[in-house]
């Protein structure tokens, strides 16, 4: 069973939150979790996340800032700071981060309950670093 680790990572990179969907999802399905738990100002995400109504529109809705560079198929093209938008090698880092611990690179635990208390487990001593 293939499993997609959603997490939400602060301006150091440390996990804030984290979701577990099924490999097929899509990853908009975590930003419906995640979202309405975000308290930073600004969200900096790939492109998977430029979508008007489940991402870009409730956070301006809350007054956050969306930096998404936009699909290349979206009729509208918008802008976004490509600055920012350089700091979410981040989000990656901690992912590289969590890959080291060998029972969450190779999903030692079969269930997803057991699955992501060792994610847990994992986010905790990083942030601890």
């Amino acid at each position: 069973m293939s499993t997609k680790i959603h997490t939400l990572v602060d301006a150091l990179g440390n996990p804030v939150g984290l979701f577990l969907t099924g490999g097929q999802a899509h990853d908009l399905v975590g930003a419906d979790h995640l979202l309405p738990t975000m308290q930073a100002g600004t969200l900096i995400a790939d492109k998977a996340f430029d979508a008007d109504a489940r991402v870009l529109a409730p956070l301006a809705e809350v007054g956050r800032i969306a930096v998404i560079p936009p699909k290349s198929n979206r009729r509208e093209l918008r802008g976004y700071d490509r600055d920012i938008y350089k700091a979410r090698h981040l989000i990656e880092n901690f992912f590289a981060k969590i890959k080291q611990f060998r029972a969450i690179a190779t999903r030692y635990d079969k269930t997803r309950r057991n699955f992501l208390a060792a994610i847990h487990l994992v986010a905790a001593t990083i942030w601890l670093n």
